[in-house]
């Protein structure tokens, strides 16, 4: 028979609050996540490649720090080890989410990431589908702004329906200050697909030439009726046709935020409130199309990348609870009840579905 310390050991132990490793921990999006893990309970490690970034971060929010490298799979192995879940936030994904994913496997821990590059989402799905499948392991990438965020909309508009024609993806952003990982992922991605343009059409991710067009769209209110660029490509058009039947995929970007984009001197986002956010406000909207019916869901908050730190939190927290649909390789509207995740962000977002509507009412 136990004692009574040995007893009220075990019982401390299993109300612990769970470990979570964040590689990439101090950089922009990181930080984020790390502060939405801790306000739920959870007890972030940081991890990653810069030791004294570590050493700061760790010493200001009072957490343990472990550096690794990811060619290093004996020493990701180590900051791993009693971890229940881990959050990649280091980009650019190319590089890190393999080795990641690998040392996720070894160690049996479910896998999220924040990845917003195309080639790294698909790879996600097309490296590892049928192992953790087979293993049951969870991986959920793109668990973000883009990826994450239009799939859990895509999903909630899509309702009862089976299939559809198109799913478009507006993103209207009053503008984009991108980060330095930002824009080392933009690169890595052109490089990738040796500077082609890729879209999802007739079913399958397709490159070529770009085939872009300025048009308008209509935004819910206030934002209103902007011009847009279409055929923006974004982890969209990877993450929503791997669990919904659809034939093409659009996505869509206010031009100011492109030009904000494309200009090297537009500078990084500047926090201007207490939680660390730009001022950048978005929407998203969805429009999901089958014949002659269509239907939308939209969403709105303040800072592209302020807004993954509660995405990619809440899904950690659901796996450790077990309030998830599946196991595997899976996009955020597979993974969790999109509706349900949604109205958990109500503090950081506000969204709104509408599951019938004429055609042709919202886009220009």
């Amino acid at each position: 028979m136990q004692s009574d310390a040995v007893a009220e050991a075990a019982s401390d132990a299993v109300s612990a609050p769970a470990k979570v490793l964040v590689y990439g921990a101090y950089g922009h999006t990181g930080r984020f996540v790390v502060i939405e893990l801790l306000r739920r309970g959870l007890v972030p490690v940081l991890s990653g490649r810069n030791g004294s970034a570590l050493e700061v971060m760790a010493a200001e929010l009072g957490l343990d720090a472990r550096r690794a490298d990811v060619t290093d799979a004996e020493a990701i192995d180590e900051a791993m080890r009693d971890a229940a879940a881990v959050v990649n936030c280091a980009g650019p994904f190319a590089h890190t989410t393999g080795p990641l994913l690998d040392a996720a496997n070894r160690r049996r821990v479910p896998y999220v990431d924040v990845a917003a590059e195309i080639e790294a989402n698909e790879d996600t799905f097309t490296r590892i589908r049928e192992r953790a499948g087979a293993e049951g392991e969870i991986v959920v990438p793109a668990m973000a702004f883009f990826g994450g965020l239009g799939d859990l909309l895509a999903t909630a508009a899509m309702g009862d329906w089976a299939d559809a024609d198109e799913v478009h993806v507006a993103y209207g952003l009053s503008s984009w200050h991108p980060t330095p990982g930002t824009r080392a992922a933009g690169t890595v991605s052109r490089e990738r697909r040796d500077g082609r343009h890729v879209t999802f059409r007739d079913g399958s991710l397709q490159y070529g030439e770009d085939e872009s067009q300025l048009t308008t769209w209509s935004f819910p209110e206030p934002l209103g009726v902007r011009q847009v660029r279409s055929k923006f490509s974004m982890a969209d058009i990877v993450t929503i046709p791997k669990h919904l039947r659809v034939r093409d995929v659009d996505c869509y970007m206010t031009v100011e935020a492109i030009a904000e984009l494309s200009s090297s001197d537009t500078p990084a986002p500047v926090p201007v409130d207490e939680n660390g956010r730009s001022e950048q406000t978005f929407v998203v909207d969805v429009m999901v199309r089958r014949g002659a019916e269509q239907r939308r869901a939209s969403a709105s908050g303040q800072d592209i990348y302020a807004i993954t730190g509660p995405l990619a939190a809440e899904a950690v927290d659901r796996i450790l609870s077990g309030r998830t649909r599946t196991t595997g390789v899976a996009s955020a509207g597979a993974m969790f009840d999109p509706a349900d995740f949604l109205d958990a962000l109500h503090e950081e977002l506000s969204w709104t579905s509408e599951l019938a509507e004429p055609l042709g009412s919202d886009r220009s």
